[in-house]
């Protein structure tokens, strides 16, 4: 399976640089499992945690940055820096988006903000592509799930997105082990199923990854990566019927021109 396609059909799950950070042996045989301020968009800037937005978007970007950075209110600063999270998550700019998100939660310091913070971070952990940075990200937003759970001990999906944050680390069993006991107190998580079968997949247990996948698709039959990743799983297996199955069922699921891009090259290969 080609690194550059398996992106594609990650990219909306967040999942692109954990997936091959992760050690291939991670789920190998799960019987082993036991064990700074802001500043102006410049790259001449290197202690920034900010890049320059994309045109379409840098206007509003820029205008509520200047806002924020004028403000002698506090109060008002926290609202700008909170108004600033959405567009630099659509410019991509992910880590500028987990940063003004913990401004704002230093402020506010309610669960709700905490929470935004925590997944704001996750977001940008899970597009990190250099290993340093990926893990001390990791440390960070492991710290803030860890906060909202404190708060919040049932919040399944902090501890699924908890539990990913051990993949780029020393541990990444503790991980899984995390992941399992989701699904145990809730066979439903999509989150944790769709990771778990991920994960199958990167370590090429398909069996297993089909295993997941299903069990996912049986609480929402529409989800797209599952059921992409499934014909993945299928094919790997040596199954072209059911994989073909699955990728067609994908084609009509999106219409998106990268993902019909990315199904007619694995159909392709079913010829």
């Amino acid at each position: 399976m080609k690194k550059t396609r398996l992106i594609l059909i990650l990219v909306a799950a967040g999942m692109v640089a954990i997936l091959y950070f992760l050690p291939k042996a991670v789920v190998e045989n799960e019987s082993q499992l036991q064990t700074s301020g802001p500043a102006v968009d410049s790259a001449a800037n290197a202690g920034s945690p900010h890049r320059p937005a994309p045109r379409a978007i840098r206007n509003t970007i820029n205008r509520l940055r200047a806002r924020y950075l004028s403000e002698g209110s506090e109060q008002k600063s926290a609202i700008f820096a909170d108004s600033l999270i959405v567009p630099y998550q659509q410019a991509g700019l992910y880590d500028s988006a987990a940063w003004y998100a913990e401004q704002a939660n230093a402020f506010f310091k309610t669960t709700e903000s905490l929470l935004k913070a925590a997944n704001a971070s996750y977001e940008a952990y899970t597009f990190a592509v250099d290993r340093v940075k990926q893990r001390a990200l990791a440390e960070k937003t492991r710290d803030l799930f860890n906060q909202v759970l404190v708060k919040d001990p049932d919040n399944a999906d902090a501890k699924t997105k908890t539990a990913m944050t051990y993949m780029s680390s020393e541990s990444p069993m503790k991980g899984i082990q995390m992941l399992r006991e989701v699904v145990e107190a809730n066979p439903r998580n999509e989150l944790a199923l769709f990771n778990l079968g991920m994960l199958a997949i990167q370590s090429g247990q398909y069996g297993r990854a089909v295993d997941w996948f299903e069990k996912l698709l049986a609480v929402n039959e529409n989800h797209l990566q599952g059921n992409l990743l499934l014909g993945v799983a299928y094919l790997n297996q040596g199954d072209k019927k059911k994989a073909r199955q699955q990728f067609e069922k994908v084609k009509k699921l999106d219409p998106d021109p990268s993902v019909q891009a990315t199904v007619d090259s694995y159909l392709q290969e079913l010829n």
